[in-house]
């Protein structure tokens, strides 16, 4: 090697390189973050490319600080939904109250989002992809550490190494199972199912969302614009989760409408939209709570470890901020054993207040009983006359440390296993 090829191999050493598994939301998030402190990011999803629409989820709180940081806050304010109206109704279908959503949930007026999940993946997957390598189509297969690195088989076949691993793979992450075993040890059953899917908007409704509930079920139409399509959400209290319908689209189907059978008002409608939705989600409402967060040099991120349960409404903000401070860490200790031991300290009690929100068959607008049920109502009448509700604590309970400057990387640079921490060029 000459002195000239010396000097540059050690001015450009190689950059850490680190596999994500999971472009929804905490993925791309966290691949931005890594990027911008110098990492060789690959991002692997097994869908076959992003995808768009979906149900409406909140940004809130700390995780607003954190959009704002990563320069798409103007963008998410753009794309977000401004419902204008939430209105309860009895069994019959008569009125409870009608009322602003930021009155229902929490948050702080003029500042917390609500945006369709689709949009919000879309916008994230935009930041990142000129700089970060995505695989559609493809999952991780098998993970061996027992080497310098964290050795990947993928589905497809192809075989890489990477000096890092990172689980962004939601709440049933097979990442977690390869590398903690199976779910049902982490998962926190909360006592309810529920069915998401879109059917026709034949009831005129705009910018808003009609709640119908009965002692332990209820059902939504949520309208996110004008649009002829509403966003439908039949929920129901059940003691132990329906194992045998969890992994059977037709017994999913079966159980919901056996559920809400003899059922008034437009459930009727429901139920037969939901026989022939091609886009029917059903799951168990939950959480996952986990000792560790890590193992080696595989750490999980987001709903992968620390799932708070579509309950709380902070499923995105946990991931967007848990994205954050493990990006923060990586960049700022000196291996990854004691950045993602910092990852855990600093964010679990963030974590714990959140999912704290909720309790085991004890969700706020859906109650199990007649009396709970008449409970929640009249607060939701004393509601009426105020423009929002106190925000949550836990929302904002993390406090963000600065971002490290971005670092300036020779992008020729070619990343080989177990590489250590680049530094920038100079």
């Amino acid at each position: 090697m000459t002195p000239t090829e010396l000097s540059m191999d050690v001015s450009t050493p190689a950059k850490r390189t680190v596999l994500i598994s999971g472009a929804s939301i905490s993925g791309p998030a966290l691949a931005y973050w890594l990027h911008r402190s110098g990492c060789a990011v690959t991002v692997v999803e097994k869908a076959g490319a992003l995808r768009d629409g979906g149900y409406p989820i909140d940004v809130r709180g700390t995780a607003i600080e954190v959009v704002r940081r990563m320069g798409i806050l103007p963008q998410l304010r753009e794309a977000h939904i401004d419902s204008r109206r939430c209105t309860f109704l009895n069994a019959d279908g008569s009125e409870v109250a009608s009322l602003s959503p930021s009155a229902v949930a929490g948050g702080v007026e003029g500042q917390d989002l609500e945006v369709r999940r689709g949009d919000l993946a879309a916008i994230l997957h935009a930041l990142v992809r000129d700089d970060v390598d995505f695989l559609f189509g493809d999952s991780i297969d098998t993970l061996d550490q027992s080497g310098e690195g964290v050795d990947v088989t993928f589905r497809s076949g192809r075989r890489r190494t990477f000096d890092l691993v990172v689980g962004a793979d939601g709440m049933h992450s097979a990442t977690r199972q390869s590398l903690f075993g199976a779910e049902e040890q982490f998962h926190r059953y909360l006592g309810y199912c529920f069915a998401i899917f879109t059917m026709p908007n034949t009831f005129g409704l705009s910018h808003e969302v009609m709640m119908w509930n009965t002692p332990g079920k209820a059902a939504a139409l949520y309208a996110v614009g004008d649009d002829d399509e509403l966003h439908a959400f039949l929920t129901f209290h059940q003691p132990e989760p329906p194992f045998h319908a969890l992994r059977r689209p037709e017994a999913q189907r079966d159980l919901v409408a056996t559920v809400f059978a003899g059922a008034g008002w437009e459930i009727p409608g429901m139920v037969n939209a939901m026989r022939d939705a091609e886009d029917l989600f059903f799951d168990t409402a939950g959480q996952i709570r986990m000792p560790h967060w890590s193992s080696g040099r595989v750490a999980l991120v987001g709903d992968a470890a620390y799932a708070p349960s579509f309950l709380t409404g902070q499923g995105s903000s946990l991931a967007l901020a848990g994205a954050y401070m493990l990006a923060h860490a990586l960049a700022t200790n000196p291996g990854h054993t004691a950045a993602f031991a910092a990852y855990e300290r600093d964010v679990r009690e963030f974590v714990a207040m959140n999912q704290a929100l909720v309790d085991n068959g004890a969700a706020t607008l859906f109650p199990t009983t007649a009396r709970a049920l008449e409970q929640r109502n009249t607060m939701l009448r004393d509601l009426v006359t105020l423009p929002s509700a106190p925000a949550r604590p836990a929302h904002s309970a993390l406090t963000l440390p600065e971002a490290p400057p971005a670092q300036d990387y020779d992008r020729r640079s070619v990343p080989p296993s177990g590489a250590a921490w680049a530094r920038p060029v100079r």
